[in-house]
Protein backbone atom coordinates (compact mmCIF):
# COMPACT_ATOMS: atom_id res chain seq x y z
CA UNK A 1 0.00 0.00 0.00
CA UNK A 2 2.82 2.38 0.86
CA UNK A 3 4.40 1.87 -2.56
CA UNK A 4 1.08 2.55 -4.31
CA UNK A 5 0.50 5.68 -2.25
CA UNK A 6 3.96 6.99 -3.08
CA UNK A 7 3.36 6.30 -6.76
CA UNK A 8 0.09 8.23 -6.73
CA UNK A 9 1.71 11.16 -4.94
CA UNK A 10 4.53 11.20 -7.48
CA UNK A 11 2.06 11.23 -10.38
CA UNK A 12 0.09 14.08 -8.83
CA UNK A 13 3.24 16.11 -8.18
CA UNK A 14 4.85 15.50 -11.55
CA UNK A 15 2.15 15.11 -14.18
CA UNK A 16 1.09 18.08 -16.25
CA UNK A 17 3.86 20.29 -14.87
CA UNK A 18 4.29 22.07 -18.16
CA UNK A 19 5.70 25.57 -17.98
CA UNK A 20 4.21 28.52 -19.88
CA UNK A 21 4.95 32.19 -20.29
CA UNK A 22 1.63 34.07 -20.48
CA UNK A 23 0.38 37.63 -20.72
CA UNK A 24 -3.00 39.15 -19.91
CA UNK A 25 -2.46 41.42 -22.91
CA UNK A 26 -0.39 40.23 -25.86
CA UNK A 27 -0.82 43.64 -27.52
CA UNK A 28 1.05 46.24 -25.46
CA UNK A 29 1.65 49.97 -25.69
CA UNK A 30 5.29 51.00 -26.30
CA UNK A 31 7.30 52.00 -23.23
CA UNK A 32 4.59 50.82 -20.82
CA UNK A 33 4.77 48.94 -17.51
CA UNK A 34 3.85 45.30 -18.25
CA UNK A 35 3.82 41.85 -16.67
CA UNK A 36 4.56 38.33 -17.92
CA UNK A 37 3.40 35.37 -15.83
CA UNK A 38 5.37 32.12 -15.57
CA UNK A 39 3.04 29.18 -14.97
CA UNK A 40 4.37 25.81 -13.79
CA UNK A 41 1.56 23.27 -13.95
CA UNK A 42 -1.01 23.57 -16.72
CA UNK A 43 -1.92 26.39 -19.09
CA UNK A 44 -4.78 27.38 -16.77
CA UNK A 45 -3.27 26.84 -13.34
CA UNK A 46 0.19 27.16 -11.82
CA UNK A 47 1.12 24.60 -9.17
CA UNK A 48 4.21 26.32 -7.77
CA UNK A 49 6.62 29.21 -8.25
CA UNK A 50 10.02 28.88 -9.93
CA UNK A 51 13.12 29.73 -7.91
CA UNK A 52 15.56 32.22 -9.44
CA UNK A 53 18.47 29.78 -9.19
CA UNK A 54 16.62 27.39 -11.52
CA UNK A 55 16.54 29.97 -14.31
CA UNK A 56 19.61 29.50 -16.47
CA UNK A 57 18.41 32.12 -18.94
CA UNK A 58 15.74 34.81 -18.96
CA UNK A 59 15.69 36.92 -22.13
CA UNK A 60 13.63 39.62 -23.78
CA UNK A 61 14.22 40.05 -27.53
CA UNK A 62 13.21 43.18 -29.44
CA UNK A 63 14.61 46.25 -31.17
CA UNK A 64 17.17 43.95 -32.80
CA UNK A 65 18.70 43.05 -29.41
CA UNK A 66 18.55 40.35 -26.76
CA UNK A 67 18.18 41.78 -23.26
CA UNK A 68 19.04 39.86 -20.09
CA UNK A 69 16.50 40.15 -17.28
CA UNK A 70 17.58 40.98 -13.74
CA UNK A 71 16.38 38.57 -11.04
CA UNK A 72 15.00 41.47 -9.00
CA UNK A 73 12.29 41.98 -11.64
CA UNK A 74 10.56 38.76 -10.53
CA UNK A 75 8.00 38.36 -7.75
CA UNK A 76 5.57 35.63 -6.65
CA UNK A 77 1.86 35.58 -5.96
CA UNK A 78 -0.62 32.69 -5.69
CA UNK A 79 1.85 30.02 -6.92
CA UNK A 80 2.66 32.10 -10.02
CA UNK A 81 6.02 33.72 -10.79
CA UNK A 82 5.66 37.18 -12.35
CA UNK A 83 8.14 39.23 -14.39
CA UNK A 84 7.63 42.98 -14.19
CA UNK A 85 9.19 44.83 -17.13
CA UNK A 86 8.82 47.92 -19.28
CA UNK A 87 7.89 47.27 -22.89
CA UNK A 88 10.26 48.83 -25.39
CA UNK A 89 9.77 50.37 -28.78
CA UNK A 90 7.06 49.32 -31.21
CA UNK A 91 7.70 45.88 -32.67
CA UNK A 92 7.20 42.14 -32.24
CA UNK A 93 8.91 40.85 -29.10
CA UNK A 94 9.96 37.47 -27.68
CA UNK A 95 10.43 36.42 -24.06
CA UNK A 96 12.13 33.18 -23.03
CA UNK A 97 13.02 31.21 -19.90
CA UNK A 98 15.26 28.15 -19.73
CA UNK A 99 15.66 26.15 -16.50
CA UNK A 100 18.49 24.04 -15.11
CA UNK A 101 18.06 20.25 -15.11
CA UNK A 102 16.70 18.44 -12.08
CA UNK A 103 16.46 14.74 -11.29
CA UNK A 104 13.46 12.76 -10.07
CA UNK A 105 13.17 9.07 -9.18
CA UNK A 106 9.93 7.22 -9.97
CA UNK A 107 8.89 3.62 -9.60
CA UNK A 108 7.76 1.81 -12.75
CA UNK A 109 4.04 2.29 -12.19
CA UNK A 110 4.32 6.03 -11.52
CA UNK A 111 6.64 6.53 -14.50
CA UNK A 112 4.30 4.68 -16.89
CA UNK A 113 1.29 6.71 -15.74
CA UNK A 114 3.27 9.91 -16.10
CA UNK A 115 4.25 9.04 -19.70
CA UNK A 116 0.63 8.28 -20.60
CA UNK A 117 -0.83 11.31 -18.85
CA UNK A 118 1.63 13.84 -20.29
CA UNK A 119 1.56 12.41 -23.80
CA UNK A 120 5.05 10.91 -24.04
CA UNK A 121 3.48 8.08 -25.99
CA UNK A 122 6.41 7.05 -28.17
CA UNK A 123 8.58 6.21 -25.18
CA UNK A 124 5.68 4.43 -23.50
CA UNK A 125 5.21 2.28 -26.61
CA UNK A 126 8.94 1.57 -26.64
CA UNK A 127 8.83 0.40 -23.02
CA UNK A 128 5.94 -1.92 -23.82
CA UNK A 129 7.68 -3.32 -26.89
CA UNK A 130 10.94 -3.95 -25.02
CA UNK A 131 9.20 -5.39 -21.93
CA UNK A 132 10.44 -2.56 -19.70
CA UNK A 133 7.12 -1.66 -18.07
CA UNK A 134 8.36 -3.00 -14.71
CA UNK A 135 11.57 -0.93 -14.79
CA UNK A 136 11.85 2.03 -12.41
CA UNK A 137 13.18 5.34 -13.71
CA UNK A 138 15.44 8.19 -12.69
CA UNK A 139 14.76 11.11 -15.01
CA UNK A 140 16.68 14.31 -15.60
CA UNK A 141 14.34 17.02 -16.87
CA UNK A 142 14.53 20.71 -17.84
CA UNK A 143 12.04 23.18 -19.30
CA UNK A 144 12.44 25.82 -22.01
CA UNK A 145 9.57 28.19 -22.73
CA UNK A 146 8.85 31.15 -25.02
CA UNK A 147 6.11 33.67 -25.69
CA UNK A 148 5.69 36.14 -28.55
CA UNK A 149 3.84 39.43 -28.06
CA UNK A 150 3.23 42.61 -30.01
CA UNK A 151 4.20 46.11 -28.86
CA UNK A 152 2.56 48.98 -30.74
CA UNK A 153 1.77 48.75 -34.44
CA UNK A 154 5.08 47.99 -36.19
CA UNK A 155 5.84 44.34 -37.01
CA UNK A 156 9.51 43.40 -36.66
CA UNK A 157 11.60 40.24 -37.14
CA UNK A 158 12.29 39.26 -33.52
CA UNK A 159 9.62 36.54 -33.74
CA UNK A 160 12.07 34.17 -35.49
CA UNK A 161 14.88 34.58 -32.94
CA UNK A 162 16.51 31.29 -31.94
CA UNK A 163 17.41 31.44 -28.24
CA UNK A 164 19.72 28.40 -28.45
CA UNK A 165 17.77 26.47 -25.83
CA UNK A 166 18.17 22.66 -25.82
CA UNK A 167 14.71 22.49 -27.38
CA UNK A 168 12.52 25.31 -28.68
CA UNK A 169 9.68 26.21 -31.02
CA UNK A 170 10.41 28.73 -33.80
CA UNK A 171 7.51 30.06 -35.91
CA UNK A 172 8.15 30.39 -39.63
CA UNK A 173 6.28 33.69 -39.94
CA UNK A 174 5.11 36.45 -37.64
CA UNK A 175 1.97 35.29 -35.75
CA UNK A 176 0.85 38.91 -35.55
CA UNK A 177 0.54 39.08 -39.33
CA UNK A 178 -2.09 36.31 -39.19
CA UNK A 179 -5.85 36.30 -38.83
CA UNK A 180 -8.45 33.53 -38.41
CA UNK A 181 -8.53 31.36 -41.50
CA UNK A 182 -4.74 31.31 -41.84
CA UNK A 183 -2.25 28.61 -40.81
CA UNK A 184 1.08 28.98 -39.00
CA UNK A 185 4.05 26.69 -39.60
CA UNK A 186 6.19 26.21 -36.47
CA UNK A 187 9.56 24.44 -36.43
CA UNK A 188 10.77 22.42 -33.45
CA UNK A 189 14.54 22.46 -32.89
CA UNK A 190 16.46 20.06 -30.66
CA UNK A 191 20.12 20.93 -30.07
CA UNK A 192 19.72 23.45 -32.88
CA UNK A 193 18.53 20.89 -35.45
CA UNK A 194 15.02 20.07 -36.73
CA UNK A 195 13.36 17.39 -34.59
CA UNK A 196 11.52 14.90 -36.79
CA UNK A 197 8.47 12.79 -35.89
CA UNK A 198 7.96 14.43 -32.51
CA UNK A 199 4.51 14.60 -30.92
CA UNK A 200 3.35 18.20 -30.39
CA UNK A 201 0.16 19.24 -28.65
CA UNK A 202 -1.70 22.45 -29.55
CA UNK A 203 -4.25 24.25 -27.39
CA UNK A 204 -6.37 27.36 -27.81
CA UNK A 205 -7.77 29.88 -25.34
CA UNK A 206 -10.65 31.73 -27.07
CA UNK A 207 -10.12 34.80 -24.91
CA UNK A 208 -9.95 37.83 -27.21
CA UNK A 209 -7.55 40.54 -26.08
CA UNK A 210 -9.59 43.75 -25.95
CA UNK A 211 -6.38 45.74 -26.23
CA UNK A 212 -5.87 44.19 -29.69
CA UNK A 213 -9.11 45.75 -30.93
CA UNK A 214 -7.97 49.16 -29.75
CA UNK A 215 -4.69 48.79 -31.65
CA UNK A 216 -6.53 47.53 -34.76
CA UNK A 217 -8.64 50.71 -34.88
CA UNK A 218 -5.76 53.04 -34.12
CA UNK A 219 -7.44 54.39 -30.98
CA UNK A 220 -5.21 56.43 -28.71
CA UNK A 221 -7.21 56.25 -25.49
CA UNK A 222 -6.96 52.99 -23.56
CA UNK A 223 -8.38 51.71 -20.32
CA UNK A 224 -6.00 49.36 -18.53
CA UNK A 225 -6.61 47.09 -15.59
CA UNK A 226 -4.06 46.89 -12.81
CA UNK A 227 -2.27 43.74 -13.95
CA UNK A 228 -0.16 43.58 -10.79
CA UNK A 229 -3.29 42.60 -8.83
CA UNK A 230 -4.66 40.25 -11.49
CA UNK A 231 -3.47 36.76 -12.32
CA UNK A 232 -2.81 36.05 -15.96
CA UNK A 233 -5.55 33.80 -17.23
CA UNK A 234 -7.71 34.11 -14.09
CA UNK A 235 -10.87 34.73 -16.13
CA UNK A 236 -13.09 31.71 -16.70
CA UNK A 237 -12.86 30.41 -20.25
CA UNK A 238 -13.91 27.31 -22.10
CA UNK A 239 -10.87 25.70 -23.71
CA UNK A 240 -10.77 23.44 -26.69
CA UNK A 241 -9.29 19.98 -26.26
CA UNK A 242 -5.62 19.73 -27.15
CA UNK A 243 -4.97 18.49 -30.66
CA UNK A 244 -1.93 16.35 -31.43
CA UNK A 245 0.40 16.84 -34.38
CA UNK A 246 3.66 15.27 -35.52
CA UNK A 247 6.63 17.16 -36.87
CA UNK A 248 7.70 16.38 -40.43
CA UNK A 249 11.26 15.73 -41.64
CA UNK A 250 12.01 19.45 -41.22
CA UNK A 251 10.67 19.49 -37.68
CA UNK A 252 7.61 21.50 -38.73
CA UNK A 253 3.98 21.32 -37.63
CA UNK A 254 1.17 23.37 -39.14
CA UNK A 255 -1.22 25.05 -36.72
CA UNK A 256 -4.64 25.94 -38.12
CA UNK A 257 -5.75 29.37 -36.93
CA UNK A 258 -9.52 28.98 -36.91
CA UNK A 259 -10.52 31.70 -34.43
CA UNK A 260 -8.96 34.61 -32.57
CA UNK A 261 -7.42 34.05 -29.15
CA UNK A 262 -4.29 32.68 -27.50
CA UNK A 263 -2.59 29.60 -28.95
CA UNK A 264 -0.09 27.40 -27.13
CA UNK A 265 2.14 24.51 -28.17
CA UNK A 266 3.74 21.98 -25.85
CA UNK A 267 6.02 18.96 -26.24
CA UNK A 268 8.23 16.68 -24.15
CA UNK A 269 11.20 15.08 -25.85
CA UNK A 270 12.46 12.15 -23.77
CA UNK A 271 15.25 9.70 -24.48
CA UNK A 272 16.53 6.62 -22.69
CA UNK A 273 20.07 6.84 -21.31
CA UNK A 274 22.76 4.26 -20.66
CA UNK A 275 23.94 5.71 -17.40
CA UNK A 276 24.58 4.28 -13.94
CA UNK A 277 22.54 6.98 -12.20
CA UNK A 278 20.03 8.14 -14.83
CA UNK A 279 17.65 6.15 -17.00
CA UNK A 280 16.05 8.99 -18.99
CA UNK A 281 16.49 12.62 -19.95
CA UNK A 282 13.67 14.94 -21.01
CA UNK A 283 13.48 18.45 -22.39
CA UNK A 284 10.15 20.27 -22.26
CA UNK A 285 9.18 23.13 -24.57
CA UNK A 286 6.19 25.45 -24.89
CA UNK A 287 5.29 28.46 -27.02
CA UNK A 288 2.43 30.94 -26.59
CA UNK A 289 1.18 33.73 -28.86
CA UNK A 290 -2.06 35.53 -29.69
CA UNK A 291 -4.01 36.00 -32.92
CA UNK A 292 -6.33 38.98 -33.30
CA UNK A 293 -9.72 39.05 -34.99
CA UNK A 294 -8.26 41.01 -37.90
CA UNK A 295 -10.20 41.40 -41.16
CA UNK A 296 -13.64 40.43 -39.90
CA UNK A 297 -13.54 43.10 -37.20
CA UNK A 298 -12.38 45.78 -39.61
CA UNK A 299 -15.23 44.84 -41.91
CA UNK A 300 -17.80 45.27 -39.16
CA UNK A 301 -16.36 48.67 -38.38
CA UNK A 302 -16.85 49.92 -41.95
CA UNK A 303 -20.40 48.58 -42.12
CA UNK A 304 -21.41 51.12 -39.46
CA UNK A 305 -19.83 54.14 -41.11
CA UNK A 306 -23.15 55.87 -41.92
CA UNK A 307 -24.38 55.68 -38.38
CA UNK A 308 -21.08 57.02 -37.06
CA UNK A 309 -21.67 60.17 -39.15
CA UNK A 310 -24.72 60.87 -36.98
CA UNK A 311 -27.35 60.49 -39.79
CA UNK A 312 -29.46 57.33 -39.63
CA UNK A 313 -29.58 55.38 -42.90
CA UNK A 314 -33.40 55.50 -43.09
CA UNK A 315 -33.20 59.30 -43.54
CA UNK A 316 -31.36 58.78 -46.83
CA UNK A 317 -34.01 56.34 -48.06
CA UNK A 318 -36.96 58.59 -47.15
CA UNK A 319 -35.27 61.63 -48.69
CA UNK A 320 -34.52 59.72 -51.88
CA UNK A 321 -38.13 58.56 -52.26
CA UNK A 322 -39.46 62.08 -51.71
CA UNK A 323 -37.04 63.48 -54.29
CA UNK A 324 -38.11 60.86 -56.85
CA UNK A 325 -41.79 61.68 -56.19
CA UNK A 326 -41.26 65.43 -56.63
CA UNK A 327 -39.34 64.93 -59.87
CA UNK A 328 -42.01 62.53 -61.20
CA UNK A 329 -44.87 65.02 -60.70
CA UNK A 330 -42.74 67.90 -61.97
CA UNK A 331 -41.91 66.22 -65.29
CA UNK A 332 -45.45 64.84 -65.63
CA UNK A 333 -46.87 68.37 -65.36
CA UNK A 334 -44.39 69.65 -67.93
Amino acid sequence: MRKIALALIAVILLCSHDMYLKLNQYFLDPESESIIALYNGTFDQSENVIARDRMLDVSLVGEGQRFSVDSTQWYEENAITYLRFKSGKSGTWVAGVSTAPRNIALDANAFNKYLEHDGVLDLLAERKQQNLMEEDAVERYSKHVKTIFQVGEQRTDSWNTILDYPIEFVPQENPYDLHPGHALKVQLLYDGKPLENQLVYVGHDPKVDQHEHEHAHGETTHTHEDTSSRQAGEDEHTHDELSSLRTDEEGIVTVDIQTAGVYYLRTIHMTALEDQELTHESNWATLTFAVGSGHSHEHSESSHSHEEDGIPSYVFWVGSLLLIGVLFFFFRKK
